[in-house]
């Protein structure tokens, strides 16, 4: 763990890729554009699926799955769905491989497909195309579905969780009677991501509706969490769609009402992805290396022996399968590294960069005086704290640290956070980061122009956004409230 690392200030890009790299959460595989996901960062992934999950079936989800490859005439019955998705699809084509007369494996190009298959992007059409067999009254409704799956969106330009030709997420898919129930749906949904963002990842939140540039393809209403990095980059880390009738029309998915007339059934559909674990990353961790919330770490406390004989560690040992159960009955991961091949220092500087909240380190002096070395990764702060009783501090101490890296975030947020009036201070403000509440007109051509000119774009129309009138930054144009314009991921 000698190694230099790339620093914040030095080259952010590279710091993030550096983590990932050596706090080993992913690496680049063979096929261009996606990852793996290593152990550990599978882990930190398994516990946010386990909250998510739970979270979901709290609120009457539940789960299913539903076919990798969606059949090309799917997509056109969408319009505006398929424009969103036409550039990101990748097509299966043909079923079977064969060797050639120089004995190489080739495409048979007698085993053409009828029609091509998509690999799924997301999932509306197959599941609307399914929900059709399954709706008839209004008896079923609502359809209350999430899927835990992988998608392909084939980006040109890739970044390890961030942005992957293929990655993992969750896609709910619900079916309702009324127009008024799908919008609740989709507002409870945002509700659900910002509450897992910000007492889970630690991360602050802005609520908001996205504008039609930014809405979902083939969606009415775009819902959205947007949350800001170190960098003063925002990152949309959850959205939950109000899809109206067009997927029901689409697919032609009717329901006999309770007044024995035949409607067509109301939308939604959300989603968070294997992105949040960039936003972890680069919404707390540090020059030091990842840092991460101890509600999601994989190892929430690690152990480490300091001892010079075998009969010391062997008295450690024994001590710590007692302090591991303890801390285990109150639920809390931790790791006991007694591990011969590397020193206490290589392990410190090991967990430290891998964002372990809390580590321990005992010596023989420390049974001696029933004392435990306790290291925070958050602040690296030291305190010597008794044996008895130290799995209830750690539960409190945990809860701080949590509490501690939702507070910074905050208050970086706030710090990058500010107004702006006129164009000329707008290009000159969006130079620095951070988000710029600003008057927009509301079209969609000066939205793309402000675009344009600066790279940054509308990342939310605040749901909790005053009335204020006042004039489009852009055009002059009146405005009734501000929106939060940023450069972003």
């Amino acid at each position: 763990m000698a190694k230099k690392f790339s620093t914040r200030q030095e080259d952010y890009s590279q710091w993030y890729n550096d983590i990932v790299k050596h706090a080993e959460l992913a690496e680049n595989s063979s096929v261009r554009g996606s990852m793996v996901i290593k152990p550990y960062g599978y882990a930190l992934w398994e516990n946010m699926q386990k909250e998510l999950d739970r979270m979901f079936k709290e609120t009457g989800h539940e789960n299913a799955y539903f076919p990798l490859f969606i059949p090309k005439s799917f997509f056109s019955k969408e319009a505006s769905h398929v424009e969103g998705f036409a550039k990101e699809c990748a097509v299966v084509t043909h079923y079977r491989l064969k060797n050639d007369e120089n004995g190489a494996i080739v495409v048979d190009p007698d085993a053409k497909l009828e029609e091509e298959l998509i690999v799924r992007p997301t999932s509306e059409t197959i599941i609307w195309d399914t929900y059709k067999r399954w709706v008839q009254s209004y008896r079923d409704l609502p359809i209350l579905i999430n899927q835990w799956a992988n998608v392909v969106r084939w980006e040109m330009r890739t970044r390890l969780f961030l942005r992957t030709a293929e990655f993992l997420w969750q896609e709910g898919h619900t079916a309702h009677a009324t127009e008024r129930e799908a919008i609740a749906e989709a507002q409870q949904m945002l509700e659900v991501y910002a509450d897992f963002a910000e007492n889970y990842m630690a991360i602050p939140v802005l609520k908001g509706t996205k504008s039609p540039n930014e809405r979902f393809a083939g969606a009415l209403d775009t819902y959205c969490i947007e949350a800001m990095m170190q960098d003063g980059k925002a990152l949309q880390a959850g959205t939950s769609h109000f899809l109206g009738q067009n997927f029901a029309k689409a697919f032609d998915v009717k329901y006999l009402s309770k007044e024995n007339t035949l409607e067509y059934v109301w939308a939604t559909s959300w989603g968070v992805s294997t992105r949040l674990i960039g936003a972890i990353i680069m919404g707390h961790s540090d020059d030091n290396g990842l840092v991460l919330p101890p509600k999601l770490a994989p190892i929430q406390v690690v152990i480490v022996p300091i001892y010079r004989s075998e009969e010391q560690l062997d008295a450690i040992s024994e001590k710590v399968k007692e302090i591991t159960k303890q801390l285990r009955a109150k639920g809390i991961r931790v790791k006991y590294d007694d591990r011969d091949t590397q020193k206490p220092g290589f392990k410190f500087a090991e967990y430290e960069y891998k964002g372990v909240p809390v580590r321990f380190g005992i010596g023989p002096r420390d049974l001696e005086n029933g004392t435990i070395e306790v290291a925070r990764r958050d602040t690296f702060t030291k305190e010597m704290m008794p044996m008895e009783a130290i799995e209830d501090k750690i539960v409190l101490l945990l809860d701080e640290i949590q509490q501690n890296l939702y507070d910074r975030a905050l208050a970086f947020r706030e710090k990058n956070s500010r107004k702006v009036d006129t164009w000329e201070e707008f290009k000159v403000e969006i130079e620095k980061g951070g988000f710029l509440y600003a008057h927009w007109d509301g079209s969609s051509e000066t939205e793309q122009k402000i675009k344009d000119e600066t790279k940054a774009t509308i990342r939310a129309i605040p749901l909790d956004a005053p009335y204020e009138e006042g004039k489009c930054i852009f055009t002059g144009n009146p405005s009734t409230k501000r929106v939060v314009f940023a450069r972003a991921y």
